[in-house]
């Protein structure tokens, strides 16, 4: 339903409906759905008798409404004359008739392009071009609802004459809008605090108007940290900008629109930063989220209905929340102005305020949260108050019981029924016809024991209080209040300021008491007083304090001045200030009631408070409200309605009261209005159960509506009864939730987006509302429905009523809950600790029943929560897993019923706990098995008969019998039993789960938290080893004291360091790019650290999910010399990254799998260590964010995967020094963890082409062979390689010179034709050459750059065999490999690049090589694990400790069984860093590779001039710097293809980056149609289809095996290659897929390879050539795809 308010305005006039014109209504609007204002309600529809009138349409049906009068030529002031009504179907008059078309519900009226501010804030009569363009506004007519055609130049507004925290204001040369335009304004800024800026404009020369706010005020001292915001003021047209500093973005920005200042008039518009505002009122908002479709709202308090328009209501909010974005930032803007106004919220996103008096008083809140933003706006306002414990009950009230013995008639059938129930209220009709202070003494003759008689039962009475004073007499008597009144002078008075201020209200004539006026507080609080001590009562409901009048005006009626007729009135009701309450130049001691109409009910508030809040155990709650009334009471939201709408729309208006600091608010429950039916009424009383205030309250002449009317066994009581017991168990928590308001300012009633602001789908969720963070209120608000479509947070859930874990899986999803008519939504989030207590009827009862508490596990398996009980001096944290402590922070209060916490239940355990016990501190006891009961099905663990003491601190332990996912490997070594478990002082436990170990730690094992430091960017930690515990291994000497150092790098980046302070032990030399200083400021962090203490742990929080994504607080950690273990939990299954092994799948099996890690030359296997290290791994969180984590240890390690989820890392050196980046997405974590390692290089543009290699090309002629028959094919191809076997006796840098003599000739020809041509080079050096033949090994030795033995050992090179072969030699090859090695291979030297020398040495050589031998344009780096066909060393005898080549402890390597020095060197070989110190190779074994290739790429360079490519076998962690990879010597088989994906997708974790301009893939690549075996036909082909989609593809295979380069398959083979190689730079069309989110099959003839394009992206192309030296120089095309459908547009470049 709509509300059409059809108004049309002329200047400082209303245009009226003369008595006797005619009204036609036509398309089917009967005569009953048209509202007449004012008690004007005609006998005809045809006419109209009476006048002023105002039209109000309810349809949803296109109307067409003729308007016809006798209108004459009329003069109106400023308008000149013959004016008619304006109308887009505007037809000119015919003698003096008219006609204004209305279509739908509104005006139809444009929407002028890019225009904010309306310059014309209503409709008139006149010719608005005409008076739009003497304002010197634009005028701009279309054909759109609601926006206005006349909108402001940039002519309007003031301009900075002087510029500071204070500048002064000067107008603009400009048309005024409504005259008494001021001049000169003083613009002043306040950085209030760090997160509040105050600006104000006001009167430059005069003093205006100013809310006289009771808590309101300046800071006493100035922000001592960095603000969050940033003021910039614009000078010409004025204007002001207010930015969020981190991350910058624009908050506020006048700039949009002008100031506008008149005295009567002033308008400022602001530019928003998003659609998601909130707040403003009090009106009926449908929804809680803004539609900012160019909506106005009128501001200003009014006794009015709440059905559903969009006029004001009771209160007076001129302040909103905007949520920014996902980040969860938001701020609030606070209008401190009690004057009618409007709000005007605009498409833009931004709004206009327009007010018609006062000064402009802005408080700017800025916030992390939404959260944070009621915290700040609370802080301003004042905190709410927290109301008494039985206020929380349920309550029941109603307008006319008659008579005393029918409310108590009311009272007993209610407790027959044994409903919870705490108040009864009396309205207006307990009084002595209606005057307060009095009461009826024949019909409440024993109303001042009607106390008494609910005390007895232990339940409340409250009282109503309107402010409105009766003239009259009582009927026995004197009216003594009225006296008391008139001799203080207490009243409301006319503009002389003596005579008081005639109105009617109940009682008929009344005054009206002035509570800005001391004397009339006084007067007020005496009166309290006397009538509580006539007829005692708990607490004052006052009521009608807007302040409402049954008059206009006064009896008298309203002088005509500019007060009561402004010259522009804000689209309040009835467009007249002082309709249903006084005139406007009524006099206050605060001022003209034009100024503080809206602050009467507030006023009222500040004085009921005085005699209320004396003993602290009562309340008021009050109709009329102003910013801070809730320091001091409640609301409820009004006289609504007895149907469907109503009970929907409460909800918006509570969440927005808790907004506005007033989280003490409800609605009525089952409607004021109207007959409520048993459904409406069943699912009213439902979702009432949880409102903050629980009422139900209807009006005079409807049937009753308490619970009990409607039958005592009726479904009605049967449900409420359920669903007040529920909330009475809660009651505690719910205290507590108030608890926190008025300490943290945190809502009560929460809506969704508060706590899950990083769900879009959150934002607008209003028919679903939570207490607190915790529990999830899911009503029926339509008739006739069991089924209810709910949304469903990001969390686990539980289902309240079921005590488990609920049935909804989904999360971030709209589900159908069955809601049968008994039952709505209730779920318990995960995370959770309640306190609870056995209910009763009334507060007074359960508060004495034994205490409990629900916890409910989360993700984590943890959980906390907050107990504040009675008088505010005492609170109970309770917090973590299996180990419950409740820890009280203060305790200043001993119950008298000396209450014990009974039962616990928990939800969410795994399983059955083997024992639970309960700890003072002093003595631990163990639950007995009574006690103890455990429901698997529900997976809840229920404790009882406990007798805890509440104010006392307890521990409740519980180990689960099957927590075997929690089992941390305390024997990772083969061969474990019993005896070797139990020696280590591990828990040995046989398990039939594959690969779960039997023998793990115990809980406590690891090392104790110390000292603990703390500062601004960091945290360092001591930490000693448990000696509880036996060591580990003895060959392995245990570190006992360690430190650990905790550095906040940056707002999403952390490094944690643990190492021995005492010995100074291996660290990796590569130098990672962090921030410059740490990040000190914590509220720029997305993280916190929390350190847990036995066993030592460090747990990283992300703070905005509250989720825990790395928690190494459990058992195990061990730092020895040469193994340090550690683990973590996980914050979900989702684990990505470490190698470089073989992974089956992208997505890490957790199913207790374990990953060797340590470079070897070792081609791809499952679970086989590889050429290089990466212990990086990026993780998902429940919340979808995502977070990464860096180990920086270049050990051999390995890593072992839990299904807890959680991992274990185990390496055999160095220190643990761990870096985390926060995302929160995975893209932002690989550039922020590239960020940290080095941004991946730009590989040269050619570098991307198909590139053609093999081991085993027998001399040129093949290669240039196969060149030809490449371009014959057209088969697009740009490098060319050759292997080892170019090379004379596969040693580097010597050609060979008979089989491959026409090589550099070849390849001049075809760099010549736009090829590039690639060379292979090993770091191993060949020996044992004749002196000054080998000029590489002869400079080497000059400069000693190859790898020795350490000096005390011997000063001899460590000699390894690879490639090369002896001089003068012939190779049999029918011998077996060792042998082949033992006779045939030369002796060759490691160059130690980690040397300065050696990178020149280095460079020399390829220098040399390049221009002396043979050109090439890029090198392929090859064995730099580095590879050895010996094992350490020639004769393979290692020298020095044996504990380097078989450590204690050795991971799971490929043939561990042989050492560490299998294929490769002596761990005790030494090496020296480039700052010269002396390293052995068993640290930095796994950064050989990595120390390769930098000197490669600066030689390249030096050689060529030009970028080129490196392409290396062996990295490590910013490896990408300078190089690309392809994934090693695979295997030509099906499951390689797959194979190759997942670990392209591992590399580009590691490496990828996306840049400002480009995204730089990093270049990886798997060997196309593999390496290893024959290759077939239909698998090559379904490779090279998918290898021309690798970043680097090259088609790669060794020696002895048959071609498999494209065109050896034959022509059908090359054609389809290079069909799909063309694809790369060409133009497609193609088809909308027409699914999403599923799989499908796909029709894949071995012609083709699905390809598919996301919509909303453009991508560049060209037309294919031969090679990209071609293709480069051809015209450049684009692909657009929106997101709907595929388009292909083509563009010259």
């Amino acid at each position: 339903m709509f509300t059409l308010k059809i108004t049309f305005s002329l200047g400082h006039n209303t245009c009226v409906i003369p008595p006797g014109s005619n009204i036609l209504l036509q398309a089917g609007i009967k005569p009953g759905s048209l509202a007449w204002e004012g008690g004007h309600r005609p006998q005809s529809f045809t006419t109209v008798t009476s006048a002023p009138l105002e039209v109000y349409m309810h349809s949803f049906l296109p109307a067409v409404f003729h308007y016809t009068h006798p209108l004459k030529p009329h003069s109106y002031p400023g308008h000149g004359t013959n004016v008619t009504p304006p109308g887009p179907s505007y037809t000119s008059p015919s003698g003096t008739q008219t006609r204004v078309r209305f279509k739908g519900n509104k005006l139809s009226l444009g929407q002028p392009h890019k225009t904010i501010d309306a310059c014309f804030a209503k409709l008139y009569c006149a010719s608005l071009q005409q008076k739009c363009l003497e304002r010197a506004c634009c005028w701009s007519p279309v054909d759109e609802a609601n926006v206005p055609w006349c909108f402001f130049s940039k002519n309007h507004g003031y301009s900075v004459v002087s510029k500071n925290i204070e500048a002064r204001l000067t107008r603009m040369d400009a048309p005024s809008l409504f005259g008494a335009d001021i001049k000169e304004l003083i613009f002043y800024a306040e950085m209030q605090t760090e997160n509040r800026l105050r600006f104000k404009i006001t009167d430059a020369n005069q003093a205006r108007f100013e809310v006289p706010h009771e808590h309101v005020q300046a800071p006493s001292s100035p922000p001592t940290g960095p603000l969050k915001y940033r003021l910039e003021l614009i000078q010409k047209p004025f204007g002001l900008k207010v930015w969020r500093t981190s991350p910058e973005k624009l908050l506020f920005d006048t700039t949009i629109g002008p100031l506008v200042f008149a005295d009567q008039y002033l308008q400022l518009s602001a530019k928003l930063p998003s659609h998601n505002i909130y707040g403003l009122g009090e009106h009926v908002h449908q929804t809680f989220r803004h539609d900012t479709n160019w909506k106005t709202w009128p501001i200003f308090t009014r006794d009015a209905f709440p059905n559903g328009g969009t006029h004001n209501l009771y209160g007076h909010y001129p302040y909103f929340t905007c949520l920014e974005d996902e980040s969860g930032q938001s701020f609030g803007v606070f209008l401190m102005n009690s004057n009618a106004m409007e709000v005007t919220i605009q498409p833009a996103p931004a709004i206009t305020y327009r007010t018609i008096g006062g000064v402009l008083d802005f408080y700017i809140l800025v916030g992390d949260t939404p959260e944070a933003v009621v915290d700040e706006f609370t802080q301003l306002i004042g905190r709410p108050f927290i109301p008494p414990y039985w206020s929380l009950g349920f309550q029941l009230s109603r307008w006319d019981y008659g008579s005393l013995d029918e409310v108590k008639k009311v009272v007993e059938r209610n407790r027959q029924i044994g409903i919870p129930y705490d108040v009864q209220y009396t309205d207006i009709d307990y009084m002595e016809d209606k005057k307060i202070f009095t009461y009826d003494m024949e019909k409440f003759k024993e109303l001042p024991q009607f106390a008494d008689y609910m005390h007895e039962k232990g339940q409340k009475y409250i009282v109503i209080l309107d402010p409105a004073v009766s003239t009259g007499k009582r009927l026995n008597g004197p009216y003594e209040a009225l006296e008391r009144g008139h001799a203080a002078k207490v009243w409301v008075t006319e503009p002389d300021g003596n005579t008081p201020l005639i109105g009617e209200v109940w009682p008929g004539e009344t005054v009206f008491p002035d509570y800005t006026n001391q004397a009339c507080v006084d007067w007020w609080v005496d009166e309290i007083s006397r009538f509580h001590k006539e007829v005692k009562h708990d607490a004052l409901w006052i009521d009608m304090n807007e302040v409402a009048n049954f008059v206009q005006g006064s009896s008298k009626g309203c002088a005509e001045n500019k007060v009561n007729y402004p010259p522009f009135t804000p689209r309040i009701l009835d467009n007249l200030l002082y309709s249903k309450t006084l005139c406007m130049d009524a006099k206050h001691k605060w001022g003209n009631h034009y100024d503080v109409h809206s602050l009467y009910g507030y006023s009222m508030v500040l004085a009921t408070e005085k005699e209320v809040f004396k003993t602290n155990r009562s309340m008021v709650f009050t109709r009329s409200s102003f910013p801070g009334v809730g320091k001091y009471a409640g609301h409820w939201l009004g006289d609504n309605a007895a149907n469907w709408n109503d009970i929907k729309w409460a909800i918006p208006g509570m969440l927005e009261f808790n907004l506005f600091g007033v989280p003490y608010i409800g609605a009525d429950i089952c409607g004021f209005f109207d007959d409520s039916p048993e459904e409406l009424c069943r699912r009213w009383m439902q979702v009432g159960a949880f409102y903050p205030f629980s009422r139900n309250h209807n009006a005079q002449g409807y049937k009753d509506q308490d619970p009990a009317s409607y039958g005592a066994d009726s479904l009605l009581v049967k449900t409420s009864k359920h669903y007040l017991n529920i909330r009475y168990t809660l009651l505690p928590y719910l205290y507590t939730l108030f608890y926190k308001a008025h300490v943290n300012g945190e809502t009560v009633l929460r809506p969704m987006m508060h706590e899950f602001y990083s769900d879009s789908e959150t934002w607008g969720v209003h028919s679903q509302f939570l207490w607190g963070a915790h529990l999830l209120i899911t009503p029926v608000l339509d008739p006739g429905v069991e089924n209810v479509e709910a949304y469903i947070p990001d969390a686990i859930w539980y289902d309240f009523e079921k005590v488990r874990p609920s049935s909804i899986t989904d999360r971030k999803e709209k589900v159908n809950l069955n809601l049968p008519a008994d039952k709505l939504g209730l779920h318990l989030r995960g995370g959770a600790i309640l306190p609870a207590q056995r209910p009763d009827i009334t507060t007074t009862y359960s508060r004495r029943h034994p205490m409990r508490l629900i916890i409910a596990l989360d993700d984590n398996n943890a959980a906390s929560g907050e107990l504040f009980w009675d008088d505010g001096e005492s609170r109970g944290i309770l917090e973590e897993l299996d180990v419950l402590t409740m820890h009280v922070t203060h305790n200043g209060y001993t119950d008298p019923n000396n209450l014990k916490f009974e039962n616990i239940t928990v939800m969410g355990v795994t399983g059955a706990p083997v024992s639970v016990l309960v700890s003072d501190g002093t003595t631990t006891n163990a639950l007995t098995a009574s006690q103890v009961n455990y429901n698997s099905t529900r997976k809840v663990l229920y404790l009882r008969n406990l007798e805890l003491e509440l104010g006392k601190d307890y521990t409740v332990n519980w180990q689960d019998k099957y927590r075997n996912s929690r089992h941390f490997d305390c024997h990772p070594e083969a061969g474990s039993d019993q005896a070797k478990c139990e020696a280590r002082g591990c828990i040995w436990k046989p398990s039939n789960v594959p690969n779960e170990p039997w023998c793990y730690y115990p809980d406590t094992h690891g090392y104790i938290t110390g000292k603990v430091v703390e500062t601004a960017s960091g945290i360092t930690v001591d930490i000693e080893r448990n000696t509880a515990f036996p060591s580990q291994r003895s060959q392995s000497r245990d570190i006992s004291k360690l430190r650990v150092e905790i550095t906040y790098l940056s707002g999403k980046s952390l490094r944690w360091k643990i190492f021995d302070p005492s010995n100074a032990r291996y660290e990796v030399p590569i130098p990672l790019d962090l921030p410059a200083m740490p990040e000190t400021e914590e509220n720029n962090r997305l993280y916190t650290v929390q350190i847990k203490n036995k066993p030592f742990g460090i747990q990283v929080i992300r703070k905005d999910t509250e989720e825990i994504i790395w928690d190494s607080a459990v058992p195990g950690f061990t730092f020895s010399d040469q193994l340090l273990e550690i683990s973590t939990l996980l914050p979900s299954n989702y684990v990505y990254g470490f190698g470089e092994t073989e992974h089956p799948s992208y997505n890490h099996d957790l199913s207790y799998h374990k990953y060797g890690l340590f470079a070897k030359d070792q081609p791809p296997g499952y679970k086989l260590n590889s050429y290089g290290l990466h212990p990086f791994y990026m993780g998902l969180e429940k919340s979808k964010n995502a977070h990464g984590v860096l180990l920086l240890n270049s050990n051999a390690m390995d890593v072992t995967f839990l299904p807890t989820p959680a991992l274990t890392y185990r390496t055999i050196g160095g220190i643990l020094d761990f870096y985390m980046v926060m995302g929160p997405t995975p893209e932002a974590v690989v550039q922020q963890y590239t960020e940290m390692i080095g941004r991946p290089v730009l590989p040269a543009y050619w570098s991307l082409g198909f590139q053609l290699c093999r081991y085993g090309y027998s001399n040129d002629a093949e290669i240039a062979d196969l060149y030809r028959d490449m371009k014959a094919a057209k088969i697009p191809y740009d490098v060319q390689y050759a292997d080892i076997d170019y090379m004379e006796r596969q040693i580097d840098f010597k050609l060979d010179k008979v089989n491959f003599k026409g090589l550099p000739a070849l390849v001049d020809d075809m760099r010549a034709e736009g090829m590039r041509f690639i060379f292979i080079l090993d770091p191993a050096i060949a020996a044992n050459e004749t002196k000054g033949s080998y000029p590489a090994f002869d400079t080497g030795i000059e400069k000693d750059v190859f790898i020795k033995w350490p000096p005390e050992l011997s000063n001899d090179i460590v000699w390894g065999k690879v490639w090369p072969d002896y001089p003068n030699i012939t190779v049999d090859n029918s011998l077996d490999w060792d042998t082949q090695v033992e006779l045939f291979r030369a002796f060759v030297a490691f160059p130690d690049f980690f040397k300065n020398s050696t990178a020149e040495w280095w460079t020399q050589q390829i220098k040399d090589f390049y221009n002396n031998v043979i050109k090439f344009d890029g090198l392929w780096i090859d064995m730099n694990e580095p590879a050895s066909f010996v094992h350490g060393t020639v004769g393979e005898k290692c020298l020095g400790d044996a504990a380097l080549e078989n450590p204690p402890y050795m991971p799971p390597l490929e043939s561990m069984y042989r050492g560490l020095n299998h294929k490769t060197l002596c761990m005790n070989s030494e090496q020296i860093l480039a700052d010269g110190t002396r390293v052995k190779h068993y640290d930095v074994h796994n950064l050989y590779g990595w120390s390769h290739t930098k000197p490669t790429y600066d030689a390249l360079l030096s050689a060529t001039g030009k970028r080129g490519v490196v392409i290396t076998r062996s990295t490590y962690p910013s490896s990408g710097r300078w190089a690309g990879h392809w994934l090693g010597d695979n295997y030509s088989a099906w499951d390689q293809l797959l194979k190759s994906i997942i670990g392209m997708m591992e590399l580009i974790i590691w490496w990828f980056s996306k840049d400002k301009l480009c995204y730089c893939l990093y270049l990886t690549g798997a060997d196309i149609c593999g390496f290893f075996n024959h290759a077939q036909y239909e698998m090559c082909l379904r490779w090279m289809q998918l290898g021309a989609f690798y970043p680097f593809s090259r088609n790669h295979n060794s020696i002895n095996m048959p071609r498999q380069d494209p065109v050896a398959w034959g022509p059908e083979f090359a054609a389809i290659s290079r069909d799909v190689l063309n694809i790369l730079s060409s133009s497609t069309h193609g088809a909308v897929v027409g699914v999403r989110g599923q799989f499908m099959n796909m029709d894949t003839p071995l012609s083709k390879i699905n390809l598919h394009v996301r919509g909303g992206h453009v991508l560049p192309w060209q037309k294919p050539e031969n090679n990209t030296h071609y293709s480069a120089i051809t015209r450049r095309f684009f692909l657009l795809y929106n997101k709907k459908n595929l388009h292909t547009y083509t563009a010259l470049g």
